[in-house]
């Protein structure tokens, strides 16, 4: 009689009366694994395609203008309450207002993809005149681009263009003067392209190009005057003022202690019987040096900033084109004045700031950092003091000459005597050609 077949063992997290009698079962493999796979599968899937829905209704929510919202809330609301109560008329109305918002949608169809080429005919401008230039579009595929509005952005404002449809292969180059009525950057741009519908329910943008920027400068006066100032310069100009070691021979003099023995005149030495000494006029060049206060508290409105921001730019193209060294300066930092160009561009964005530092702080500032300036020229508002510019003045370089040009807007000419300085006080910028002349007389 032959032995009863023992019980097969049961498998871990297997039920016993689920395992296969007679078969052996590899405790490693899981008894569900061929069932897991598949819904794992069913679960990446399905979770893609609700990312792929979730950017669908986002990209078309962003054409959906407010008017539009209201429009697809009301025609749901009336889908919902016109069968709910029986109402034929609201039925009729969630029909009517599907069938428009459905016919608006449709003006989103199309292409749009324009080449587009912004053309600036300068991008830099004195403040008051128009900037022109050109924007250029391009259907460069091989259907027509139905009609569209174009928006150029210029600065916080911004032109409309009224695009017609473009054939394939067509181009179209409208026309634009930009009015610039205050100093600044203006960023031009980027262009963009809508589509919407005649009612405004939907619109679409899509940019094109880069932005650029279009540089306002402050006006400026062109005078004639003498040299302002000068400092030691090996390929300057001449002076009368002597000096013991420079390029330009001017004379022979007696030895002073102290003198460098490397220009003794020996010649002249043995025949005098004296120690003789070469002596050389000084050759300098001007290091002229711009300094204008930006500090809120010392101009009493956006007039007087302007019309000292103005002088500092006359100033400084005027040293420029006599091809002087220029520094333009205001409180705790430099602004670039290697070219007139540089010089206006930096002017261009300058504006007021709340500092507690004044035009005292901004002399005490050069006469720290630029010992060598020859000419200073502080430029500040009517709100500085007597006290505040006689502070600067003391604390620049000894032996440099001081303009102090004070905007004083609407006021009358005035040249007065500060410490050291030349004190010039203007109302406009016309006045500034007379009030040099008459301070560096």
């Amino acid at each position: 009689m032959s032995s009863p077949t023992p019980p097969s063992a049961p498998i871990a997290g297997v039920p016993a009366d689920m395992a296969p009698s007679g078969a052996p079962v590899d405790p490693a493999t899981p008894a569900f694994a061929p069932a897991e796979a598949p819904r794992a599968s069913w679960w990446r899937v399905a979770g893609y395609l609700a990312a792929q829905a979730a950017r669908a209704v986002g990209r078309a929510a962003r054409v959906v203008r407010p008017v539009g919202w209201l429009a697809i809330v009301g025609a749901i609301a009336l889908w919902i309450l016109g069968p709910l109560y029986g109402w034929r008329e609201l039925t009729t109305g969630a029909i009517v207002l599907t069938v428009i918002v459905l016919a608006c949608a449709c003006f989103l169809l199309g292409s749009t993809r324009y080449e587009v080429e912004l053309d600036l005919t300068r991008d830099r401008v004195v403040v008051g005149e128009f900037a022109q230039g050109g924007l250029i579009l391009a259907n460069t595929t091989s259907r027509a681009i139905p009609s569209s509005r174009v928006v150029l952005p210029v600065g916080d404002g911004r032109g409309v263009f009224l695009v017609r449809r473009l054939a394939a292969g067509e181009r179209v180059t409208e026309l634009f003067r930009i009015p610039t009525q205050r100093r600044g950057v203006l960023p031009v741009g980027p262009v963009s392209i809508m589509r919407g519908d005649p009612l405004g329910l939907f619109e679409r943008v899509e940019q094109r190009d880069e932005p650029t920027e279009l540089f306002v400068h402050p006006r400026s006066v062109v005078f004639e005057g003498q040299t302002l100032g000068f400092v030691r310069d090996l390929e300057g100009l001449p002076t009368t003022d002597l000096a013991r070691d420079d390029i330009s021979f001017h004379a022979l003099t007696e030895y002073q202690p102290g003198d460098d023995l490397r220009h003794v005149h020996w010649r002249s030495t043995a025949r005098t019987g004296t120690l003789m000494m070469r002596t050389y006029e000084q050759t300098r060049r001007s290091h002229f040096v711009i300094a204008v206060s930006h500090a809120e508290h010392e101009y009493r409105s956006d007039e007087e900033f302007e019309t000292a921001v103005s002088i500092a730019a006359s100033l400084g193209r005027r040293g420029l084109r006599d091809a002087f060294d220029v520094d333009l300066r205001t409180q705790g930092r430099s602004m670039r004045a290697g070219s007139e160009r540089q010089l206006l561009d930096s002017l261009s964005d300058f504006e007021r700031d709340r500092v507690r530092a004044g035009i005292d702080e901004l002399g005490a500032y050069i006469g720290a950092n630029i010992p060598s300036a020859s000419f200073v020229a502080l430029v500040t508002g009517r709100g500085a003091t007597a006290t505040d510019l006689k502070a600067a003045a003391a604390r620049l370089p000894v032996g440099v000459r001081t303009l102090v040009c004070v905007a004083d807007e609407g006021a009358d000419p005035q040249l007065r005597r500060i410490a050291d300085a030349d004190v010039v006080t203007l109302g406009s910028l016309d006045q500034l050609p007379v009030a040099l002349l008459r301070a560096l007389a």
